[in-house]
């Protein structure tokens, strides 16, 4: 099997679905850990994933920065800044803030905050399994969705019924034909539409990276400290 994952976190952990390039066959999953996308009987080829890979010592990444100007200033808010590493080490959201402000002089978000363990899941396994380095790569939803959109970012936000629409229109060309089957099963994966719709956009996005016609940003990534990837790839 030939498998390439699309992944976006969740309240139960982590929905995961995958292609069979073989096949050509979906399927949709709950991993309870990041290490379960990939501790299976198949290594999947590509692991696109919703978190924060490679994180700055201080500043802000690049990839933010230049998602959130091409989102626009509607969508680019979805974008939220990636923790600098020190704050890695915060037992609790004040910790973190008084972190961060030891740092550069400003507090970290909440929405930041409350992905935290979820990137310091992720991180802690590529850091462990260097090999995975190369197969987790971070996308964004909605650049994803940006880009079948023909570049242009959609107004309407993910949660409402207009934007769910506009982006299971825009997924139904793809998995059409797995996308109904898949909403319905939200419940039992402890998910919600908008979750299921953003791992069809990552799976989308790891197809791409598998034909090798992806694309980066910024073009160049650079690296953090431990060599991890500070990208977002469409």
């Amino acid at each position: 099997m030939d498998m390439v994952c699309g992944v976006d976190g969740c309240r139960g952990g982590w929905v995961v679905v995958t292609r069979d390039l073989d096949s050509d066959e979906v399927s949709w999953r709950l991993c309870r850990t990041a290490g379960e996308i990939v501790h299976g009987e198949v290594l999947p080829r590509v692991v696109a994933i919703d978190i924060p890979i490679g994180l700055p010592e201080a500043g802000p990444r690049q990839c933010d920065l230049q998602a959130r100007r091409l989102l626009g200033r509607v969508r680019g808010c979805s974008v939220f800044p990636a923790p600098i590493r020190p704050v890695l080490a915060a037992a609790n959201y004040k910790d973190a803030c008084q972190i961060w402000f030891g740092v550069e002089g400003k507090k970290m978000s909440k929405q930041g905050f409350a992905i935290m363990p979820k990137i310091i899941e992720v991180d802690a396994l590529l850091q462990q399994e260097a090999p995975l380095r190369d197969i987790f790569r971070e996308v964004h939803p909605e650049l994803c969705f940006c880009l079948m959109a023909g570049q242009q970012p959609i107004v309407e936000g993910k949660r409402t019924d207009a934007g769910m629409k506009i982006r299971y229109g825009l997924l139904e060309p793809s998995f059409g034909r797995w996308l109904p089957h898949a909403l319905m099963d939200r419940r039992k994966m402890q998910c919600e539409e908008d979750d299921i719709l953003d791992a069809f956009a990552a799976l989308w996005t790891a197809e791409r990276i598998a034909k090798g016609v992806s694309q980066t940003v910024p073009a160049v990534p650079p690296r953090d400290s431990f060599g991890l990837r500070m990208e977002m790839v469409t």
